[in-house]
């Protein structure tokens, strides 16, 4: 488990319950004790066990993605597009990465791709004024989704991460009471323990709703999610295992607890 990033803390915590758990049961056979220690990784996850959460959200709905450079915030936006697209439902893209070379056309060609609409400025422009545009847009097409797709950051440049608190209150403010707002880090499943100094500091600025876990379909296990759970409460809502447009899906606690333990 401490290989497979779940940090030391939280190993020993569950761990720990392994063993009460086992005492208490009279289980002492190798099966039965994986079997429990699955059920505690399960249940370490919250309520999110076994249940797709985006499809509790009823539009319409705003997503603000956000992650640091390379989680794969725009192929996740991308992917993301064409899984709430198949519910069905009216889905648009916003180009708030006006910074990163190349990024508004990245965008372009998800869109493309997924067949949904996009809202974007020049490079260099405001983002806010992106997302400013792409919510009257929302509100005068009647669409169901827009996903935002921020430009990647580190998460200690203070700087940059006002500018994100910037785009957040436009987005609260300009959706008012008609549009849901939901913010997603996007963290890579290799990060390691990183990922929760990444969880803390992003959820500090803008109040997190979820987390987006990509690039499973290595060797990565993601453990370090259980620590982000653990310290944080943040739910896991979808896994990205590929580059694939329908290599995004919904988070299923069983299933991650039986693969980290592979």
């Amino acid at each position: 488990m401490i290989g497979a990033d779940v940090g030391m803390d939280t190993t020993m915590e569950i761990v720990d319950h392994v063993r009460d758990r086992a005492k208490a049961e009279q289980a002492f056979e190798a099966e039965e004790l994986m079997g429990i220690l699955r059920d505690e990784i399960s249940s370490q996850l919250g309520e999110f066990a076994g249940r797709d959460g985006l499809l509790d959200i009823e539009p319409p709905c705003i997503f603000l993605v956000v992650g640091v450079n390379g989680t794969g915030k725009t192929t996740t936006v991308g992917k993301l597009a064409h899984y709430l697209k198949d519910r069905p439902a009216r889905v648009m893209l916003v180009a708030a990465d006006t910074f990163r070379a190349a990024a508004v056309e990245q965008l372009e060609r998800w869109a493309e791709r997924v067949g949904v609409e996009i809202v974007k400025h020049q490079r260099g422009a405001d983002p806010a004024a992106v997302v400013y545009d792409a919510i009257q847009s929302m509100r005068a097409d009647r669409r169901d989704f827009a996903l935002i797709d921020t430009a990647g950051r580190l998460h200690t440049y203070v700087n940059l991460m006002e500018e994100l608190k910037k785009i957040k209150r436009v987005t609260v403010r300009e959706a008012g009471e008609q549009f849901t707002v939901k913010t997603l880090l996007v963290l890579d499943a290799t990060t390691g323990q990183n990922g929760i100094t990444q969880a803390k500091l992003f959820h500090e600025a803008l109040g997190l709703d979820g987390l987006v876990l990509t690039k499973l379909d290595g060797t990565a296990k993601g453990g370090i999610v259980l620590a982000i759970q653990r310290e944080l409460g943040i739910p896991i809502v979808m896994v990205g295992t590929g580059e694939q447009v329908q290599d995004l899906g919904p988070f299923d606690a069983q299933e991650f607890a039986a693969a980290l333990l592979e």
